[in-house]
């Protein structure tokens, strides 16, 4: 059995192709293209899911193949094959000949030697059977805790992709990834009545992290905590009111509300709300967002994006103030700014578009518990679910997994049923106060546009919003 010891030999296996080779093919199909790429993969996942007290599905896959994107002006020539070899290329190559001659190549992006997490892979570093007397530790421990747990389901998910970005003009760049993630879910029920808790968490590093006991019991008390929680839940108040949002996950609203309307694509094609409003005050003073895919270990994070750029940090914006938006290298050029590290795509099979990596909103000087003093009658939002959200006019609806009602000031009855309706710019008009305890998720969020999922990031302090259309069941 052949072992491999180099990350890049999993794309080049069989000694017929190499990079080298691989360079002067990619040279010949994009000599004039204005940019392009090969982008080559090799992936391995691994998934456990045990539930109702046994395991229930065990699922290891890998794949290997790539992508070759050729782009002249805005036309976007793109193939893919799980056939790596000099033939697979030449085939797809011929996709771009449809293409109009380019004429000029872009700049290759800047290269950079920073990794942001490991690059072992977390699949081979633990035996299988330890992953599954995992979930069981985890299954009997979380019934043990309360006798109002009634069902317990507990998953781990690793997976571990090498990359491979080759560009006509000699650039060359690989990047490693790791990724795992625990997500416990429990169901209590009591007099009859069902309600749920889910936590999670994970990120750029090996299993080791999940498999520390005060880890994985802390994701049992979280998914307990807010399944009893909702079972005291009374139906949500409907109508206008003032919005307590916690730090941490709830800034997927931002992410959906906001983030996707600072992605390029969107601001150069105008069909953006923030489209050409750099400069404008778009967000209350004090508001300050940020994308940045070079955190260590984080879950949205990347050495270099999906086109070869290195991630860094991007201040989209800074005191209520638009300054700019996220770039993959296509749009970049169009608008004539440089890319931000942005370009991303869900595998070899897709062609890279702006994307967000993490993306939060920094933190304020206000103390949560003034804020909460603050709310004489409203709602305290602390996680979400679902959600949906208009691009063109970042409108949004999304559901409350955990809320409260606020009144004069302090926490009241659990609330079930709340939806938060509105859009995303006038919400952050609408900030009126910034805590000074910002967090990010805890590493389980997927990001979806496009068809594409890709991992993602979100986070947030406390905030205080003066008016959110609360959507309720209270009669």
């Amino acid at each position: 059995m052949t072992v491999l010891t180099n990350p890049i030999d999993h794309i080049f296996t069989d000694g017929a192709l190499d990079a080298d080779r691989a360079q002067q093919l990619t040279h010949e199909a994009l000599k004039n293209c204005d940019d392009g790429e090969l982008y080559m993969q090799y992936s391995a996942s691994e998934s456990f899911v045990f539930d109702d007290g046994r395991l229930k599905m065990a699922d290891y896959s890998t794949d290997r193949g790539f992508g070759l994107r050729g782009v002249s002006g805005e036309m976007t020539g793109f193939a893919h094959s799980t056939d790596v070899s000099e033939a697979g290329i030449r085939r797809a190559a011929e996709t771009l000949k449809l293409l109009d001659a380019g004429t000029q190549m872009a700049k290759p992006p800047r290269t950079s030697n920073r990794h942001h997490y490991t690059d072992d892979n977390p699949l081979t570093a633990v035996p299988f059977a330890d992953k599954v007397a995992l979930l069981e530790k985890i299954d009997a421990a979380a019934r043990a805790r309360d006798p109002r747990v009634a069902q317990v389901s507990a998953s781990l998910l690793a997976s571990w992709s090498v990359i491979s970005i080759i560009r006509p003009d000699g650039f060359q760049a690989v990047d490693v990834r790791p990724l795992v993630r625990l997500n416990v879910g429990i169901i209590a029920e009591s007099n009859g009545r069902r309600e749920t808790g889910n936590f999670g968490f994970g990120g750029r590093y090996l299993y080791d992290r999940l498999f520390e006991e005060s880890a994985w019991n802390r994701a049992i008390d979280e998914s307990l905590a807010q399944a009893l929680v909702n079972l005291e839940s009374v139906d949500a108040p409907a109508g206008e009111m003032t919005v307590l949002l916690g730090p941490g996950w709830p800034g997927v609203l931002l992410h959906e509300a906001v983030g996707h309307g600072l992605e390029g694509d969107f601001n150069r094609k105008g069909t953006s709300t923030f489209s050409g409003r750099i400069g404008e005050q778009v967000a209350a003073k004090g508001v300050t967002v940020v994308d940045d895919g070079s955190i260590t270990d984080r879950r949205g994070s990347l050495s270099i994006d999906d086109e070869g750029t290195p991630t860094q940090e991007n201040v989209l914006i800074e005191d209520g103030i638009l300054k700019g938006y996220m770039q993959d290298r296509l749009n970049a050029r169009l608008m004539g700014v440089a890319p931000t590290g942005n370009g991303r795509r869900e595998s070899y099979g897709h062609a890279p578009m702006p994307r967000m990596t993490n993306t939060f909103m920094r933190a304020g000087n206000d103390d949560p518990k003034e804020l909460l003093s603050r709310v004489k009658n409203g709602i305290f939002a602390k996680s979400f679910g679902g959600g949906q959200v208009d691009i063109v006019s970042g409108k949004f609806v999304f559901s409350c997994t955990e809320a409260y009602k606020v009144e004069d000031g302090k926490l009241g009855a659990p609330i079930k049923g709340a939806t938060l309706i509105g859009d995303g710019p006038t919400v952050m008009q609408r900030v009126i106060g910034i805590g000074n305890d910002m967090e990010l998720d805890e590493g389980v969020g997927i990001c979806g546009k496009a068809g594409q999922s890709v991992p993602a990031g979100v986070g947030q302090p406390t905030l205080l919003v003066d008016g959110i259309t609360v959507g309720g069941t209270a009669a």
